[in-house]
Order: structure tokens, then sequence, then C-alpha cells
């Protein structure tokens, strides 16, 4: 499998991902703000990562306040932003170093491979810790295991 398919396939299972973790939220009869927050700031921060790849300013918050709708509007978007972005990607643009601000003004350079890399961690990351809020509130939060994605036929 080559770059290009491996990351189409890797935010498939990330979407996927991302809108079990809504449902749970969603279906689960209480707002938990934790929750929301941590996976509104999941998506405004792969809004934020593509912004810096495609080398634009930043549009949205880092942590941004949002109801679960635009936070599931917003999902979405970034799922059809990221196949855009990465089916025109050619085999040498995984390589290519881009250079960006983090969020504290601080000039960066990295690979397009390892920005890919993070954003796909940096989620597994919040949908981890939204999981664990949910636990704590006695709720059952989505099973969003890579392998479930796959045997559920999601992640081709």
């Amino acid at each position: 499998m080559n770059k290009k398919d491996h990351f189409l396939r890797m935010f498939d299972y990330d979407y996927w991902a991302n809108r079990q973790c809504l449902t749970a939220l969603g279906g689960s009869g209480s707002t938990l703000p934790k929750v929301l927050r941590l996976l509104t700031h999941s998506v405004a921060a792969q809004k934020l990562w593509l912004e810096r790849l495609e080398q634009i300013p930043q549009t949205a918050a880092v942590w941004p306040n949002s109801t679960i709708e635009e936070c599931s509007r917003s999902t979405d978007e970034m799922s059809s932003e990221w196949k855009r972005y990465i089916d025109k990607l050619s085999p040498s643009d995984f390589d290519k170093e881009i250079d960006y601000y983090n969020s504290k003004g601080e000039r960066w350079s990295s690979r397009v491979e390892d920005i890919l890399i993070h954003v796909l961690m940096h989620s597994a990351y919040h949908r981890g810790q939204a999981a664990l809020e949910m636990r704590a509130a006695g709720l059952q939060p989505a099973y969003t295991d890579f392998i479930h994605g796959v045997r559920q036929g999601w992640v081709k």
C-alpha cells in the first residue's frame, strides 16, 4: 500500500472513530461538557493543522466552544477536507517540509507525513480522554478500536 492510500485509510478510520464518539455522547442523554470540549478541540486542531499544511492563516480557535451538532458538522467537513488534501499529494510531497507557527507563536518546520501522523494520534489521544470521562460519569463510551472499525466494514 502506498502512503497516499495508507493515509486515506487512516483518516477514514479517524472519521469513523470521531463519529462513533459523537454518537455515543449524543445517545448518552447527558451533555458532558468536558467530553464535547475534547471532541470539539480535536476537530478544531485538525482544521488548524490542515491550514498550516496549506499555508493559510488560522481560522479557528484551538479550544472552541461548540454544540454537538456544530461539532458533528465540523467532523464531516474535516473528513472531506482531509481526503481532498491527501488525494492531491504526490509521493514526494509526504517528505516535504512545511514551515509554520504553533499556537505559542514559535516557528517550526515539520514533514508532511509527520504532521499527518500527529493529527491522527492527537485525535486518538483526545478520544481516549473522552472515553475516560464518559466512563467516570457512568456512561458507555464508543468502541473505537481500529480493528473494530475494520471488522465493521467502515475501514477498508
